[in-house]
């Protein structure tokens, strides 16, 4: 019998409340593994008296479908109090190193929030750059409700990019795979070597160089 899927919980936040804090981000990040694109990061700060019957559905953003994705997306950005998007090139991944990249995309989704945190719960990482009190946790996008809307944030901005992006690199299915190792990335690689915006520092997409 298959495990029941996690559903994240306030347990974090309200930590936070308990100690006087309100205005709390979460924040994750969408495209670390991939090996085209950039690094999306996502910050979201949810009201501490929350009346959002959306709330319930709000899983990790890989859990969910693609238009249950797009749904919440628009619940967030309608009701939260404040969310922002941070991107990161493949051109800065490839010259610095995924974690950089990862934690800049972090930075500037939380500088594009209209409101100050002050506070951080983070998926995994922590923000030495940030002066705040901050929590990195493992897997906190499955256990914790404002880091999950973040990554449905990150995820849903780096989709509509990549979909985009296939436009304008054609033949990789970009808009498909949204540019994750599966067979047929790999197989449109060996074929037509890397694109322009493929991560050049990364395996396999560095064995395939020469066919450029």
């Amino acid at each position: 019998m298959p495990g029941k899927m996690i559903c994240p919980t306030f347990r974090e936040e309200n930590a936070l409340y308990d100690r006087g804090l309100t205005l709390i981000a979460g924040v994750d990040e969408a495209g670390r593994g991939a090996l085209a694109g950039p690094v999306v990061a996502g910050a979201v700060i949810l009201a501490r008296r929350r009346r959002c019957g959306w709330l319930k559905d709000i899983r990790d953003s890989k859990m969910l479908t693609a238009e249950a994705r797009e749904e919440l997306y628009r619940a967030i950005t309608s009701e939260a109090v404040s969310f922002g998007a941070g991107i990161v090139s493949h051109i800065y991944i490839d010259e610095n190193g995924i974690a950089p990249a990862t934690k800049l995309a972090m930075k500037l989704a939380i500088e594009a929030m209209s409101s100050k945190p002050q506070a951080l719960l983070i998926d995994y990482l922590t923000l030495p750059s940030f002066n705040l009190p901050q929590k990195g946790i493992t897997d906190g996008d499955a256990l914790c409700v404002s880091i999950a809307c973040a990554s449905i944030i990150a995820k849903v901005t780096r989709d509509r990019l990549m979909q985009r992006l296939d436009t304008e690199h054609c033949g990789y299915g970009l808009g498909q795979h949204k540019g994750y190792c599966t067979p047929e990335h790999i197989q449109r690689l060996n074929k037509l070597g890397p694109s322009p915006i493929h991560r050049y520092t990364f395996d396999p997409v560095n064995s395939f160089r020469s066919l450029l």
